[in-house]
């Protein structure tokens, strides 16, 4: 086979203990050179002399857990290609399996082209990555915790959560607080609630009795002050996250005006009377977190929060992503393609990136459930013919296509609103029906009716 790389070295990296293996072109020769280095700073900035050193700058490795992460972290700096790669993807040979070996396995592959790189993205992205999901946790704990005073509350007969919409809301929170405080009058509690809240001080009054014991209380407080604690983290992630996006601001181009029709890309469906894309200017191609935010945001159902978290998982480098299916099929949200004997015997989603799959979900969701608008007409179409998840799933992947266009073409997100479904959906029905003509026989022309 041809050899791509002159000198190149493969990793077989551990939790404490890294084997490299380093081929080295020589005429019609391959020279190898083995070493054990440790995964300490130290012994991380030894292997990187020692690549230095025997003059290699090609370097790959498998993706072990979150071992490879030091190690990449270490060598992007100095090295001119560091490659991680899906461990499934170079599975030696059945047969003796050693660390020397692997780490052999990985460098010849290597030398000769024969692996594929995953995605990383750069180190201001992989942080703003960290800080999203971090929050995304918080948030998820918040909802355990939460889970756990319903839970509480059941087993001491107060059936607060039959008459307010949140157990942890502002009124809800009070009343909870009089509870824990003593308070037994149940008409003085139920006044506690905000004069806005739908369930009348009757109700309030019915749900608000039952046994508290000494255990409830204790239980309760440790929790409320749990979700309280949360919370204060919660708030201190999305300042931090505002913060990098704004700092990592450059100076906004000139894009269209509400008042003025957005430029956008042309969409299945889109007459050729729609304004053409708008090429960027020159000096429009620097990009900035903060204008992709924007951008996303104004997509129906994504939240400055989801646009947050989308931007951080995706990027704002679309030319990473061959075109928009390349895209989809790395978030997962593209039907699989299962067909043997020629038979489709199954079309689930792929695997991918799990948490710009939650987003893209829940802003379909928040987007299904919208008036007037384009997704709002297509979730609703589509239900009808496949069901509430698959719409959904649907949606989530008409949404990534339009956040691939948005931030390709840096263009402001243009509504459509619902007529343009129901024109695709004449349209269908039109050649569905000539087909169905055409497979009988007939030739067929369409022509307007008058009445029409």
């Amino acid at each position: 086979m041809q050899v791509v790389y002159q000198c190149c070295c493969g990793l077989d990296v551990h939790k404490k203990v890294i084997v490299a293996c380093v081929l080295i072109v020589r005429g019609n020769e391959v020279h190898r050179d083995i070493q054990r280095f440790g995964t300490t700073y130290q012994e991380l900035r030894r292997l990187e002399a020692w690549l230095r050193e025997v003059g290699c700058s090609h370097v790959a490795m498998e993706s072990t857990g979150v071992y490879w992460r030091p190690v990449f972290n270490i060598l992007e700096e100095s090295c001119e290609q560091v490659i991680i790669v899906n461990a499934q993807h170079i599975k030696a040979v059945p047969g003796r399996k050693t660390d020397i070996k692997d780490a052999q396995w990985i460098a010849d592959l290597f030398q000769h082209g024969l692996l594929r790189p995953s995605f990383i993205p750069p180190r201001r992205q992989r942080e703003l990555r960290e800080l999203t999901r971090g929050r995304k946790q918080l948030i998820e704990e918040r909802s355990r915790v939460t889970n756990r005073v319903q839970k509480i509350l059941e087993d001491t007969n107060i059936k607060l959560a039959s008459v307010v919409s949140d157990i942890t809301g502002r009124s809800a929170l009070k009343m909870l607080h009089a509870l824990l405080d003593g308070q037994k009058e149940v008409k003085e509690i139920a006044k506690l609630a905000h004069p806005r809240l739908r369930a009348t001080p009757e109700e309030l009054e019915q749900a608000l009795t039952g046994h508290l014991r000494d255990h409830h209380r204790f239980l309760l407080r440790q929790a409320l002050k749990h979700l309280e604690a949360l919370e204060e983290h919660i708030v201190d992630f999305d300042q931090e996250i505002a913060r990098r996006i704004e700092a990592d601001w450059e100076p906004e181009p000139q894009i269209p005006s509400p008042q003025e029709p957005p430029e956008v890309h042309q969409q299945e469906g889109q007459s050729s009377e729609e304004p053409a894309q708008r090429e960027p200017a020159a000096d429009e191609k620097a990009q900035g977190y903060r204008l992709a935010v924007t951008l996303l945001d104004g997509i129906p159902g994504i939240s400055t929060r989801l646009a947050q978290v989308l931007v951080a998982e995706i990027g704002i480098d679309m030319t990473r992503f061959a075109n928009e299916h390349h895209l989809a099929s790395w978030a997962g949200v593209c039907p699989g393609s299962k067909i043997s004997a020629g038979k489709r015997l199954s079309g689930k989603t792929t695997k991918g990136n799990r948490y710009v799959r939650d987003a893209l979900v829940e802003a379909a969701r928040a987007a299904a459930n919208s008036k007037g608008t384009f997704l709002g007409a297509l979730y609703r179409r589509l239900k009808t013919r496949l069901g509430g998840k698959k719409a959904v799933m649907a949606v989530a992947h008409r949404i990534l296509i339009i956040i691939y266009h948005l931030l390709k073409d840096r263009e402001l997100y243009h509504e459509y609103g619902e007529q343009v479904v129901d024109e695709r959906l004449e349209e269908a029905r039109k050649r569905r029906a000539i087909r169905q003509l055409e497979t009988m026989g007939y030739q067929v022309q369409l022509q307007q009716a008058e009445s029409a």
